[in-house]
This record gives structure tokens, sequence and C-alpha cells, in this order.
């Protein structure tokens, strides 16, 4: 006769007692909060001073020359937004060319080749020990600003000119013929779903590894290339900056200030992550690189099949801190005269005199771009990590 189960009371139940801690905490924390808003309020209100967010709709009267469209008769509000929207700009572009110039400066640091060994730790050492601020000045005053006049501007293959009025570059537009051309991507990711499960059970099928995801790739390119080649015209055309007058027109313009800031943010997060990248690879044991080599694979497929996929459990939570640096590191866009949200956000505070709103804005904008990044981070350490059975 099998024994009653002994029924645990709510007050001793572990899982009980972890969400009422967690509940409590947080009442605490909101509590706390809204003690140090009252009190400052309080305070501020004695003083003549009141806090509230009543002059975000107010008119800016300044202008902002970069970025999305505003004027000078826009709102506070418009224009912090127009901050955030430049320094999003400024992190998703830096984190893609960083995380590329680090794995390849940490690989060639691995290098058996001495010239490429000792140019990887020559940039490695000098930008890790110099101030990022100095750079910044470096980028902007002695390398941007020092570029020939608009008339003569240098052009690389593309058509790209650089000058002292920045990058431009042309930039993709749709023609008429992209909406024939959307029915081959909609079929071509058909195809590829179809393709990553199928090859995905097939691998385990036969317990051998694979990348399903690289055939599916394969697939949706190959639809996407027929589609383009069976259509009359080109569904995607390109639009090239002609200079006129004073500057070029159409395409897509960077100005230096943004071109410094994006430059000397990724030179800079680049090195660290180059030493993550480094470690990382190092801390693969040696039997398995010279187990992969005992099976005839060359360095390229050795670093690719089996050292790097094992060293991304050791990157990818430093690395999370470098990209959060990063974004971080935007703030000193004002160094260079780059309008981010922090630079935006002062320009407001001298205006409008609402230093307190505008600080609790620029804290929770940064926590709310750390907070994604790391969750974002966090997502993908846990889809390769070791599971233990």
């Amino acid at each position: 006769m099998p024994a009653p189960q002994t029924v645990i009371p709510l007050w001793r139940d572990v899982r009980v007692l972890r969400i009422l801690a967690q509940v409590i905490f947080v009442i605490t924390l909101v509590l706390v909060a809204n003690w140090f808003y009252t009190n400052l309020s309080r305070n501020l209100g004695r003083t003549g001073i009141h806090v509230g967010f009543d002059f975000l709709h107010l008119t800016a009267g300044f202008r902002i020359s970069e970025g999305i469209s505003f004027e000078s008769t826009d709102s506070y509000g418009y224009a912090f937004w127009v901050g955030i929207v430049n320094t999003l700009r400024v992190i998703g572009i830096g984190i893609l060319l960083a995380t590329i110039l680090g794995l390849v400066a940490g690989v060639a640091r691995l290098s058996t080749n001495w010239l490429v060994c000792k140019m990887a730790s020559v940039y490695i050492e000098t930008i890790r020990n110099t101030p990022l601020v100095v750079q910044l000045f470096f980028w902007y005053t002695a390398t941007f600003l020092k570029l020939p006049n608009v008339h003569d501007s240098l052009e690389l293959p593309g058509p790209i000119y650089l000058s002292q009025r920045g990058l431009a570059l042309p930039v993709p537009h749709l023609t008429e013929h992209f909406s024939s051309w959307s029915y081959f991507l909609v079929a071509g990711l058909v195809l590829a779903c179809a393709v990553y499960v199928g090859r995905r059970r097939y691998l385990q099928r036969v317990q051998r590894p694979g990348f399903p995801s690289a055939w599916a790739l394969i697939t949706f390119l190959g639809t996407s290339a027929l589609g383009w080649f069976l259509l009359p015209r080109s569904p995607i055309a390109w639009e090239v900056p002609v200079l006129s007058r004073f500057n070029f027109e159409g395409g897509l313009q960077f100005t230096p200030e943004f071109a410094a800031l994006l430059t000397g943010l990724v030179v800079y997060t680049g090195a660290f992550i180059a030493e993550i990248v480094r470690g990382g690879i190092l801390a693969v044991s040696k039997g398995q690189k010279e187990a992969a080599r005992a099976l005839a694979l060359n360095n390229l497929q050795v670093l690719r099949l089996v050292i790097f996929p094992q060293a991304l459990r050791v990157i990818i939570p430093p690395i999370t801190s470098q990209y959060l640096n990063l974004a971080k590191n935007s703030s000193l866009a004002v160094a260079v005269g780059y309008p981010d949200l922090f630079s935006v956000a002062n320009t407001i505070i001298n205006q409008s005199g609402r230093a307190i709103e505008m600080i609790l804005f620029i804290m929770g904008s940064y926590l709310i771009m750390s907070l994604i990044t790391s969750a974002f981070s966090n997502w993908y350490n846990r889809r390769i990590r070791l599971v233990e059975h």
C-alpha cells in the first residue's frame, strides 16, 4: 500500500517562499523610490522648483544638424528622441564592426606569421593603453578634418567619397519591380525553413554534426538570386551621391563627427574584444586541436569547426561587457560635437533648466539599452552552453 503523500504547508514551501521574497523585495524597492521622489519634490517645492515633465511639449528653439528631420520649432521631447536615434545608430553599427575587427585581430595575434602577430599585438596594446577621448580627438582633428575639401574628395570604389564634409556612399532604393521580387523572397523563406527542418532531422537521425542553418541560407539566397535574374529589371537600384555646388547630394552621407565617433569606438572596443577572442581560443584544450588535425583538417577548418564553437562559451560573457561599454562610451560624442542623446540632453538642460528630469531620462535610456543588449547576449549564451546529462 503506497504511503500517503505529505502536504507541505505554504509557509514552509520553498517555491512559495522564493516568490514571496521577490514580491516583498519589489514592493520595498517601489516604496523606497516613492519616498525619495516625494522627499525630493517636497524639498524642491520649498525653493520654488517643481519637478515635472510638461516641459517636453515646449518648443526646443535649437536645431540638430544630424539624424532624422528636426526643426527648431519641434518640442524638447522630439529633440531627445532624435538624440536617442543617433545614439542607437552609433551603437548598432559600432557593435557589428567592433565584433568583426576584434575577431580578426584576436585570431591574427595567435597567427604563426611573425609580422601579422606583431602588427596585431601593437594595435591591441597601443589602443588598450590610450584613453578613448584622446583617440576621438585624434580621429576627428588629425584624420577626418585633414581630408581634402569637398571638390577634391578622395574617390574610392563604389563610388565612395571622403572629404572634410564626411563620408558619402551609394544607398539602395526599391524599384517598381520589387513587388514581383517579393514573391521569390517569400518562396525562398518557405523553402529555407523546410530545408532547415529536414536537414536538422537528418543530422539528428544519423548523429552527425552539421550546419542546417547554412543550408537554409544557401537555399534562400539561391531562390532570391533566381528571381532577381528572371525579372526584366533589377528590383533594387543604387542612388549614387553627386557633387553639387557646396556638398554631395543623394546617396547616404555621414558627417565627420559621426565618422570620427564611430571609428574611435570601433577601434577602441575592437582591441578589447580581440583579447577576449584570444583568451577564448587559448581556453580550448590542446587535445581538441590535435584531434582535429589528426582528422586531416586544415587550420581554417580547425578554427571554424572545432575551436571557435567551443571558445564561444568563454567569449560571450565578457564580450557582453564590451558591448555595454561601447554603448556607454558613446556619451563621449560630445567631445567631437556629435548630437547623441547625452549632447542633446545637455542642450535641453541649459535651455530649460530641467536638470533632474533630463538626468533621469539619460539614466533610463542607457539602462534600457544596456538591459536589451544583456538580454540578447544572455539568450545567445544559453543557446550555446554545454548541457550535462
